[in-house]
């Protein structure tokens, strides 16, 4: 699927394209990729075995972010085509058994797909917490003890943390964070979302003089330096949020510059992590557009800002092309976080 160049807000046909993508693999076992900890034979399984509720899209964090998908586009497109056959997927995932299947696979290993995939667990959750329908309040209900159980470990394991990740992939700290952030506000949990705000400023609050320069490393899906700027806009109120960024992020011009970050690009769409440069087109978009809604209006920094934002988008949405399963398995999660705004809402003023 290539997206066309001038489809740079999401509708009804694009969204249907997107859950396509999702459904197409969160049942397709193989291949598979996932990392966990291994006692003895007994804890060599099949994937459906040792996480049944999320097993498929090559690994258990696409497999989350998948479901996550389904619920958002859902929630925006309620009367859409593709909606029955999403309600069928998440009928069969998110089921009483599957859920105690997952859990028990935490227990045993209490910090599986930390912080990335658990974050996005968190995610899912949140977006049937925030739906007002009686199906995802039943969704709600079975993914609860799950929930639970995950938030509990992650408060244990973000207040043993000492150093924050800056990579860019699956182990960074901040973007993980912002996911977990937006969860514990949306639920109301406060020592939670204390607990973050906190280790978020211990982290990152003196932070200094990044070069985007030298972005990004490796195979980066996320941009260190951005995801920064886009948790510390979540917690700090605009006057201070102004004056940290301007200290984190010096160069950013003043004058309207699209070119001042440019996209990165894909040679080889079958490469499994150099397709990782489309998801970081799009995760510096929203990254972009969560740093302007932390600012005030009068920026002089938004235009240039909201160009780079158009730039990454554009060039995102123009040049993937998602046909091949190293980018069908994940990419659209994040096209869908970009075109539907998710994470733009609770900003401190």
């Amino acid at each position: 699927m290539t997206i066309p160049p001038d489809n740079l807000e999401i509708n009804e046909t694009t969204a249907a394209q997107f859950a396509q993508l999702v459904l197409d693999c969160i049942g397709r076992e193989y291949p598979n990729s996932n990392l966990y900890w291994v006692d003895s034979d007994k804890d060599i399984k099949p994937p459906r075995e040792l996480t049944p509720a999320f097993y498929g899209c090559l690994d258990w964090h696409s497999a989350v972010h998948g479901h996550w998908l389904l619920v958002r586009l859902m929630r925006h497109f309620p009367e859409a085509s593709f909606n029955l056959a999403s309600k069928q997927a998440l009928e069969q995932s998110l089921t009483p058994q599957k859920i105690q299947g997952e859990i028990a696979h935490f227990q045993r290993l209490p910090f599986y797909e930390f912080p990335y995939g658990v974050a996005w667990l968190l995610q899912l959750a949140a977006e049937l917490h925030e739906w007002n329908h009686p199906q995802a309040k039943e969704w709600q209900i079975v993914l609860e003890p799950l929930e639970k159980l995950i938030a509990g470990n992650l408060q244990r394991w973000i207040e043993a943390l000492k150093l924050p990740n800056r990579t860019g992939m699956h182990s960074q700290t901040a973007f993980a964070l912002g996911l977990m952030l937006d969860w514990s506000r949306i639920t109301e949990n406060t020592d939670f979302t204390e607990l973050v705000e906190k280790k978020a400023r211990q982290f990152y609050l003196n932070d200094r003089n990044y070069s985007l320069q030298f972005e990004p490393l490796g195979y980066d899906f996320l941009s260190p330096g951005l995801a920064e700027a886009d948790l510390m806009r979540r917690i700090l109120p605009t006057t201070a949020f102004t004056e940290w960024l301007t200290d984190f992020l010096p160069q950013i011009p003043i004058e309207n510059s699209a070119n001042w970050l440019e996209p990165a690009k894909v040679d080889n769409p079958k490469d499994y992590t150099q397709s990782h440069f489309w998801g970081l087109n799009f995760s510096r978009a929203w990254m972009l557009k969560g740093i302007i809604s932390g600012l005030a209006n009068s920026d002089r920094r938004i235009e240039t800002l909201r160009s780079t934002a158009v730039h990454h988008r554009h060039n995102g949405l123009t040049d993937v092309v998602i046909e091949h399963y190293a980018a069908s398995h994940w990419l659209g999660t994040f096209a869908v976080y970009l075109l539907t705004n998710r994470g733009l809402q609770g900003q401190i003023i």
